[in-house]
């Protein structure tokens, strides 16, 4: 028998032996899913029960545990970038995690009175899809590709969500987040230096229109000069009239100088609000809160149990 006999004998019998496997494999997965199928119809009732002991008990813990409401704000960042603001606003949610009550209630401006009235406060990014301007989602989970370049971190806006104890008190702290955010003595000075240059800019504008007015006139002037007039009283260009692209660089700076106002007038702060508060309904941590820790904790340990007392 030749060497490449041998060779095809060998591949054929590889290939029986995976095809056993596999095989056994299959009928394995498959005998277990067919016991655990009986197991579970056989003690359903026993697993329907722990699945209401679960609801029952989320119920109890919702009754014994103080509420707390959550509720969103967005701002914009006039001065520095988002991701500096959303740092030094996180900064709060650091010392909320470690119970630093008072010194986030000074930050923010609230008084002893209400030390204890935030849980967790903290910022996030909002995730713009296909980059048109229009806000899609907010990034909870801090799972954004900074490298996307489609889906992209939105620039001129941020969320703070904050968890608090009485809903009552949230426009008094989203006035404390605009006081601690405007206190930053670095971006205090950024803002000075900021609207001085928008004052610089717009004085520099009011000039260049000036001139280009002045300009315009002149060659109209010109224009107008070098019309000579033939028999009959009809009149030849020999020079090709321009006034029309002063108009047009006037209304470009008109456009600019617009937007340089409204930017001043409209965000003159550190940061500005965007959409305020929603006034929360009905408490965070209800039942069901809990429940999705309970139920499947009970059903767990319930299907544990079984597996014991069957076996």
């Amino acid at each position: 028998m030749s060497k490449a006999t041998d060779d095809e004998i060998d591949l054929l019998d590889l290939f029986k032996r995976m095809g056993k496997t596999i095989s056994k494999w299959f009928n394995t997965i498959g005998t277990a899913f067919l016991v655990s199928g009986i197991f579970l119809i056989k003690n359903m009732i026993s697993l329907l029960f722990s699945i209401l002991i679960g609801i029952g008990i989320s119920y109890i813990v919702k009754w014994v545990t103080k509420p707390f409401y959550v509720s969103e704000v967005t701002f914009r960042s006039n001065v520095v970038p988002n991701a500096e603001m959303l740092s030094h606003i996180n900064k709060l949610g650091y010392l909320l995690e470690q119970k630093n009550y008072s010194q986030v209630s000074s930050a923010l401006g609230l008084g002893p009175e209400n030390n204890r009235q935030i849980i967790d406060l903290e910022g996030f990014w909002v995730v713009d899809r296909n980059n048109d301007s229009i806000p899609d989602f907010i990034d909870y989970h801090n799972r954004h590709d900074v490298y996307d370049t489609l889906n992209v971190r939105m620039k001129d806006r941020f969320v703070i969500r904050v968890k608090v104890r009485d809903p009552g008190s949230l426009p008094r702290i989203r006035d404390g987040i605009v006081y601690y955010g405007n206190s930053n003595e670095v971006f205090k000075r950024k803002n000075e230096l900021r609207l001085k240059q928008y004052d610089e800019l717009l004085a520099r504008i009011d000039y260049d229109i000036l001139q280009l007015d002045s300009l315009q006139k002149v060659k109209y002037f010109e224009e107008t000069r070098n019309r000579i007039p033939e028999n009959g009283g009809q009149m030849i260009f020999l020079q090709e009239q321009k006034t029309q692209l002063v108009y047009d660089n006037i209304y470009l700076l008109y456009d600019r100088k617009q937007n340089i106002e409204t930017e001043k007038s409209l965000y003159p702060e550190i940061i500005s609000l965007v959409n305020d508060f929603y006034q929360p309904l009905k408490r965070f941590n209800g039942g069901f809160y809990y429940g999705q820790i309970i139920i499947p904790v009970v059903f767990g340990l319930m299907l544990l149990y079984l597996i014991y007392y069957r076996n």
